[in-house]
């Protein structure tokens, strides 16, 4: 798998990441504020309890008769006291306090106003020319956790919110761009021959232009390849006609001379003219095979296309019965290549291996669902050649007659219609010969 990430991913990654940053440091300012106007709140209802409590502790000091000793408020039912208070006299005596002010330990001889201490935050008032004074006590921690709850329930729905965005984010990545998606696709679908402009329909604005640009790439390339193949073509295609005509005069020079070294000249023309026919034969076939046209509009079986191959090398060459035809299945593999362009690369695969095969050794040709599979003895090519061999005019260690193009043919064939051209010496499982294997995918409706 490639390290690369997708644009989609890369997008809904970040845009998920930034939406939680986002939803997080909106909590911790919420927090913040939030800790503030807490502040306020538990400072004024601080404020309010100790200026209510005060009137009721004095009226409750009057109505005592010994005025003396601390009294307990008892409290109304089983609750926690978030607010607590304690009511002393000028001399720090408590005279007052809470049900639970004994556990908060509020400290005297504080101010009027409010105090913060490590523990508790208080509030003092003093009435009646200082004689009775209230504080009123809140725990620090009561405040904080406060806090932390509310922040809290801004964070949680973060947990649901990441995965319902991701979520979000990829459908809506996914159908933006969907179109840049199709015009990938469609730029992959031209590597087969086909230099077709690509559709820029529905593209975004910043896509638009890159489109624009491929399409005129391609126009620049087909035009190169067009000239490059057509000259290939028509040269081949106008030395046919001189070279047949140069071949036919020398034959009759060859009958009409008498036996002897101008003779024998005229011979050595005559194999330089043929030999030059079959290169020119070659030359067409290779402008063919990196030309397009090499799919057809329906699939159609290809053992027919091979037997008339065969034929039609054993009316040329007479080798028929070195030939060891083998078809799985009857009509063997449906495909939609091109049957002319089958063929170029059955023929040129077969008379590869008839002509640099060991002599007196017969050509295996086996056609299966998914393969054309072709085997001849012969000696080893080194390693170092067999790739140089898919190249035009290169050539194997052999004696043989050849122009270097059969493999090279039969290469840009497969590599025009999509095919897989697998070539191996020795053949698998052997210690000498050569192999070329065929793959045909699955027939494209």
């Amino acid at each position: 798998m490639s390290g690369r990430w997708s644009l989609r991913r890369r997008l809904g990654l970040w845009l998920a990441l930034s939406v939680a940053a986002l939803w997080l440091s909106a909590a911790t300012v919420a927090g913040l504020v939030l800790r503030h106007e807490i502040d306020e709140v538990f400072d004024s209802a601080l404020q309010e309890v100790a200026q209510r409590v005060l009137p009721l502790a004095y009226s409750e000091l009057l109505a005592r008769e010994d005025g003396a000793g601390t009294h307990h408020m008892p409290p109304v039912g089983p609750h926690r006291e978030f607010i607590t208070y304690v009511v002393r006299d000028a001399q720090g005596r408590v005279l007052l306090q809470s049900s639970d002010a004994e556990q908060m330990a509020i400290p005297a001889g504080l101010a009027p106003g409010f105090h913060t201490t490590p523990r508790l935050r208080t509030y003092t008032e003093a009435a009646v020319r200082g004689t009775v004074i209230v504080t009123t006590a809140e725990e620090l921690d009561h405040r904080a956790a406060a806090v932390w709850r509310a922040v809290m329930a801004l964070i949680w729905p973060l947990v649901a919110l990441v995965p319902i965005a991701l979520a979000g984010v990829w459908l809506t990545l996914r159908l933006t761009l969907k179109p840049v998606l199709a015009f990938r696709h469609a730029i992959a679908a031209r590597g087969r021959g086909n230099l077709a402009p690509v559709p820029e329909q529905g593209l975004p604005e910043e896509m638009a232009p890159v489109a624009g640009a491929v399409n005129a790439l391609m126009e620049r390339l087909r035009g190169a390849l067009e000239a490059e193949r057509g000259f290939a073509a028509n040269s081949a295609h106008e030395l046919r006609t001189p070279i047949a005509a140069a071949l036919a005069q020398t034959q009759r020079l060859v009958a009409e001379l008498p036996e002897g070294p101008a003779q024998e000249r005229a011979r050595t023309i005559a194999g330089a003219l043929r030999r030059l026919s079959r290169l020119s034969e070659k030359l067409l076939q290779l402008a063919k095979a990196e030309g397009a046209g090499l799919l057809a509009e329906a699939p159609a079986p290809l053992a027919p296309v091979l037997r008339h191959v065969i034929a039609d090398i054993d009316r040329r060459t007479d080798r028929a019965g070195d030939i060891d035809l083998s078809i799985t299945a009857e009509g063997g593999p449906v495909s939609d290549l091109d049957p002319d362009a089958f063929a170029v690369l059955a023929r040129n695969l077969i008379e590869n291996a008839l002509k640099h095969g060991a002599p007196d050794t017969p050509v295996r040709v086996r056609l299966t669902a998914d393969r054309l599979e072709i085997t001849n003895h012969g000696a080893v090519v080194p390693a170092e050649r067999m790739a140089q061999l898919l190249r035009p005019f290169e050539r194997g260690p052999t004696g043989a007659e050849g122009s270097g193009l059969g493999l090279a043919i039969a290469a840009a064939i497969c590599r025009g219609a999509g095919l897989a051209l697998e070539i191996a010496s020795p053949i698998p499982g052997a210690t000498e010969g050569f192999s070329a294997v065929v793959r045909f995918p699955e027939a494209r409706s």
